[in-house]
């Protein structure tokens, strides 16, 4: 185990309790507020939990209690990349680098060595004697990473370290990341579902301060557990309780409806155990009368909010959503407020445990 980590902060509304494998990459997410750089923050020593410890590679980074142990931030063997990168303005793109394996003690000439060596790295060796008012914003975040692996971290922190690209340099970077970090031990704060996809063996998915959710990438993203999970994977998703191959939702004590699936290629769990439906939006069908022939999934909605998905309109109304062509929106003449069916094929429901 590269990392164990646990932490209270009661201003914040802070709980949690994580491990981090030796090589492995791990993204944190979870909506605005949920906590994530909290994590990054305490784990670099900008931020004092009330409680809690962090051990990394057997080497205690703090430990609150019993006691108080507290490493300063130069001392914990960690690399930073934040959305910032917060390069020397009076300094090269080479001395910038430098800086830190010069900062841990290393000589002058042996950290130029190092800082030539990871520009390499990450394709910036061109840009060496280029100050930070001469670069990109690109260029610049390629930089800072090479400036944070000099020091040949233990562990890589990365806090939304593309949010502030645009959508031509982020590509690069991603691909970049992807590269320099097979193998190592990382962990990425993220709100894209595409950094999770490409570059993390595992998601947490924090909300109200919690971890709410974890597990492989794929396995989140396939059999979403929570909202904001569900939110990024572009599934519906809903509760309540397995039986007999479908899925029997609960307002209270009375029944609210039944979620019938005929996926032959997932597994249909024993009933009696609470469980979830998952579907695509796309298997979603609107109607502004209940259809012929009684399909067995159908619900009368409201609708809550229409919005462009990519040549698609998104449907929203409540925790349910729909994805038809802006011909057929047309036609129905959707708006906020609308009562409209969603009839969802049967075939396109998978339901799983709980």
């Amino acid at each position: 185990m590269t990392l164990e980590f646990n932490a209270t902060i009661a201003a914040r509304n802070v709980k949690l309790d994580l491990t981090l494998d030796a090589g492995e990459t791990l993204a944190i997410m979870g909506p605005n507020g949920a906590g994530k750089s909290s994590v990054v923050q305490m784990l670099a020593g900008l931020l004092k939990p009330d409680s809690g410890s962090a051990v990394l590679q057997g080497r205690a980074l703090f430990s609150l209690s019993p006691g108080a142990q507290w490493l300063p931030p130069h001392e914990r063997g960690l690399g930073v990349l934040a959305q910032d990168p917060l390069l020397f303005p009076h300094l090269n793109v080479l001395e910038n680098v430098a800086f830190g394996p010069r900062s841990q003690g290393r000589g002058k000439a042996d950290s130029r060595v190092s800082a030539a060596h990871w520009l390499q790295e990450v394709d910036a060796s061109e840009l060496a004697t280029r100050l930070p008012s001469q670069l990109s914003g690109g260029q610049a975040q390629r930089v800072a990473l090479a400036r944070a692996l000099a020091t040949e971290p233990e562990l890589l922190l990365l806090d939304e370290p593309m949010a502030a690209l645009d959508v031509n340099s982020a590509p690069f970077l991603r691909s970049l990341l992807k590269r320099v970090l097979a193998g190592r031990s990382a962990i990425i704060v993220t709100h894209s579902v595409l950094d999770a996809l490409l570059l993390a063996d595992r998601i947490i998915v924090m909300d109200g301060g919690r971890i709410v959710e974890s597990g492989p990438t794929a396995a989140v993203l396939a059999h979403p557990r929570s909202a904001f999970a569900a939110s990024l994977a572009g599934l519906n998703v809903l509760q309540g309780v397995l039986e007999a191959g479908s899925l029997l939702m609960r307002d209270g004590r009375r029944v609210a409806g039944r979620l019938v699936s005929a996926c032959a290629e997932a597994p249909q769990p024993a009933g009696g155990l609470e469980g979830m439906a998952a579907f695509a939006p796309s298997a979603v069908s609107v109607f502004l009368a209940p259809p012929q022939g009684s399909p067995r999934n159908c619900f009368k909605v409201s609708v809550g909010e229409l919005e462009p998905q990519g040549e698609q309109i998104r449907v929203r109304a409540g925790a349910l959503s729909a994805d038809i062509s802006p011909a057929a929106a047309a036609e129905l003449g959707l708006q906020p407020g609308t009562e409209v069916y969603f009839v969802v094929k049967a075939a396109e429901v998978v339901l799983y445990p709980a």
